[in-house]
């Protein structure tokens, strides 16, 4: 089935006449002209089109004629806010995404990007680590509530999401736990439901899920650690694990490091190379995860469970797990070195 989008895809020798057809039909005020390796060439408006026609040209003409070969587009990379931004920045109110071969992905409006969503699946957070390695702030506070920004990392994570659309809330507590539902509470102030799985023991980073209601909607559940500043669109990641169907979807970030010694590399006891201080890249776990309502039960039956077990559980059974690169601002406060670089860069990211 196509995407309302794809509707309005036409080739450069399509007339005028048919690409009036073409937008009047797919309802955008915008037709997308594509090669035949489907690289957008144009776009073309139906004020294009009404500006030509008053110029007098002939409804047989080619599109190609008149379409602007320089559209403005956006990459996969670009944010909700970046998006809003370039469309603001140039009075667009459509805005074509490509990939890196300049293909179309997807069509953003801005009328959609403002529209406030309401999704009904749940959010569980993870809030009840020790916060270890961030001691001596977090000997008598819990690390979710410490304050970057002038307010509680937890409480910029539920901000987030809220704006997203999402409104119901479990949060997994321990370590300090009366501190955390004494400042949340039941999430009345934020327009929310915000309800508490108590780990009486350490669980796991997925243990805790199995103590969920058995009463949830059938829909996916977004988890998240407790600890993660992020600008990660929470919407176009639950489409996108809808898209890829999978039993779970799990968010990685780009991880670069750099080997602080010359690496050398051998063939038959032979050096054959020497590289000096080499940069090396790999996908890091960043700590967001999208699960099928099913794996609730599964993870029930396992008491204690740690989230790179579920996944290669669910990756050995043959099911289809998917992944999700964060390119948006994303941090893990998991040392003081974090935690005060996030205090440097809050203001410039929310």
């Amino acid at each position: 089935m196509k995407q309302h989008w794809q509707q309005v895809v036409i080739r450069p020798e399509a007339s005028l006449r048919s690409t009036i057809e073409v937008i009047d039909r797919g309802a955008l005020q915008i037709a997308l002209v594509v090669d035949d390796d489907d690289k957008l060439v144009g776009v073309v408006t139906d004020g294009d089109i009404r500006r030509a026609l008053i110029r007098g040209w002939a409804l047989e003409q080619p599109v190609s004629d008149v379409m602007n070969k320089r559209p403005k587009v956006a990459s996969l990379q670009d944010s909700k806010t970046q998006l809003i931004a370039i469309m603001e920045g140039h009075h667009l109110y459509q805005l074509p995404v490509v990939d890196e071969q300049g293909r179309v992905v997807r069509l953003e409006s801005l009328q959609a990007l403002y529209k406030q969503p309401s999704f009904p699946n749940p959010v569980f957070l993870l809030a009840g680590g020790f916060g270890k390695r961030l001691r001596p702030y977090t000997d008598d506070c819990p690390k979710p509530l410490l304050e970057i920004g002038g307010k509680p990392i937890l409480q910029t994570i539920i901000e987030n999401f809220v704006k997203s659309g999402f409104r119901q809330f479990f949060i997994a507590v321990h370590y300090k736990a009366e501190q955390i539902k004494q400042y949340f509470g039941d999430g009345g102030r934020w327009g929310i439901a915000i309800h508490y799985i108590d780990e009486i023991e350490p669980m796991g980073t997925a243990g805790a899920i199995g103590l969920l209601p058995g009463d949830l909607p059938d829909v996916p559940l977004i988890v998240m650690n407790g600890d993660i500043l992020t600008q990660i669109d929470f919407s176009r990641l639950l489409a996108y694990h809808n898209e890829q169907q999978a039993i779970a979807t799990l968010c990685v970030r780009q991880y670069e490091y750099q080997i602080p010694y010359g690496v050398v590399t051998l063939a038959q006891q032979r050096i054959v190379a020497i590289e000096e201080k080499p940069l090396q890249s790999c996908l890091a776990n960043a700590g967001i995860y999208v699960l099928d309502h099913s794996l609730i039960k599964s993870i029930a039956a396992q008491k204690t469970l740690d989230m790179p077990t579920l996944f290669n559980q669910q990756i050995a059974l043959g099911e289809a797990v998917a992944m999700f690169a964060v390119n948006d601002y994303w941090l893990d406060i998991g040392r003081e070195a974090d935690f005060l670089r996030a205090q440097g860069e809050f203001a410039q990211f929310f």
